[in-house]
């Protein structure tokens, strides 16, 4: 369920008053545990910690961003990828591939 509209986005009010204090061009990175809130315009340019349950992925906020959460940018779950044997061919063939030296075109 979304947000009432006359409510507006939710910005966690700790989250504002960080930005407040860092100068507009600093490079730190402001560490976060709300993944629940919404980026706002002002929070375009800095790079925010988000906690995924483990630890902090660094995020760096473009204008594209308004309106998402933090959440969607740091992941909880780690990928581990599916196969087995059949996979390591296809990742051995894919290696070998590459690594094949291509001979120059004769003249």
């Amino acid at each position: 369920m979304t947000r009432s509209a006359k409510k507006g986005p939710y910005v966690d009010p700790k989250l504002m008053k960080k930005i407040g204090k860092l100068s507009a061009g600093s490079k730190e990175i402001i560490k976060t545990w709300s993944r629940d809130s919404q980026i706002a315009p002002e929070m375009v340019g800095y790079t925010f910690g988000v906690h995924n349950g483990r630890d902090f992925v660094a995020v760096m906020v473009t204008e594209e961003m308004v309106g998402h959460r933090f959440g969607e940018f740091s992941q909880t779950r780690k990928f581990v990828r599916h196969g087995g044997r059949m996979q390591r061919e296809l990742e051995k063939s894919a290696e070998s591939a590459k690594t094949t030296p291509v001979a120059p075109p004769a003249k």
